[in-house]
């Protein structure tokens, strides 16, 4: 039943399923391996899965663009979780395989800047071709296709593989953010430490015009967290922006800067407001920018129209 399946980036072997499978329901669903970002999304939206788990940002190369950009485009989705997973690589070979014997390697597109120092220091004369995921390319080495692969120690075992080289990353501490999509439906529950995703449409191509993006959170005192320009398809210099927010759609602050976004410009997709992975609570407010400034301010202006006299405080 599509109620009781997950599916993911895959195939098996994949930190995509590594970071799904820390996520407690995960013990009680079906995980279906999808052979690309779109196929697992698309699987939701055809009503064959109930959610989707898909990588979204990473903190060495930045926004991963495959979901970015179907996130943005097709039918809608929402984001109700997100997983952070330290990435390490380990370097995948046939059994019997010494690192004199490598020519080719591969891996996922993202993994390339992540150990592009390692390879240059250890095998600086391999060609490098990407897969579609990490876990392809451990299925491709077994195939001979290539001689090793970057992918986690864990997918050896499942590939008949060995990892001739373990913990391989140029930085320390490199972390990869998953999310959990599905069909549109409420939020998730306020938590205090929470993320809201957006895309948002300029339109008109004029001077100023991301400043007026930028200025609907800076007036209400919401932090971004992340904004990348994406191009939409449409033509050289037409774009729009994925952007994240601190906070949730019923703060205040986030709630009045979506609407705000929503009357300057002429498409805003909402991507869910859900908890952030591993933070504790998010700072207070700044001065005024409260729930309950902007609940005290609406009842002032309800004052003033009402003809009622405001003294003004100290």
């Amino acid at each position: 039943m599509p109620a009781s399946r997950y599916t993911y980036l895959g195939p098996e072997g994949t930190f995509t399923e590594a970071a799904l499978r820390t996520l407690p329901e995960a013990a009680t669903r079906e995980l279906v391996p999808m052979v690309s970002v779109p196929a697992a999304l698309d699987a939701v939206r055809n009503d064959e899965a109930a959610a989707a788990l898909v990588p979204i940002e990473n903190s060495v190369e930045g926004g991963v663009t495959a979901t970015l950009d179907e996130l943005a485009t097709g039918a809608p989705l929402m984001i109700y979780r997100e997983v952070l997973l330290r990435i390490a690589f380990a370097l995948l070979v046939r059994p019997g395989t010494r690192l004199a014997d490598i020519k080719t390697v591969t891996g996922h597109p993202v993994a390339q800047p992540q150990v592009r120092k390692w390879l240059a220091a250890h095998l600086p004369d391999a060609v490098w071709e990407s897969s579609a995921s990490n876990a392809d390319g451990a299925r491709l080495v077994r195939e001979g296709r290539y001689d090793a692969a970057f992918a986690g120690e864990f997918a050896a075992a499942t590939y008949g593989l060995e990892p001739l080289v373990k913990d391989i990353h140029d930085a320390q501490n490199a972390q990869t953010r998953f999310v959990l999509a599905g069909r549109p439906a409420r939020p998730s529950a306020r938590t205090g430490s929470d993320r809201t995703s957006l895309v948002v449409w300029l339109g008109d191509d004029h001077p100023g015009a991301l400043l007026e993006l930028l200025q609907e959170f800076a007036a209400r005192g919401v932090n971004l967290m992340r904004i990348e320009s994406r191009p939409t398809g449409e033509g050289m210099g037409r774009y729009c922006f994925s952007v994240d927010c601190e906070g949730h759609i019923t703060d205040c602050r986030v709630g009045e800067a979506l609407m705000g976004l929503k009357r300057t410009f002429p498409k805003v997709r909402f991507l869910g407001s859900y908890p952030r992975a591993g933070a504790e609570a998010s700072p207070a407010p700044r001065h005024g920018t409260s729930d309950s400034a902007f609940l005290e301010a609406a009842e002032w202006l309800a004052r003033c129209s009402d003809g009622g006299v405001d003294v003004g405080r100290a």
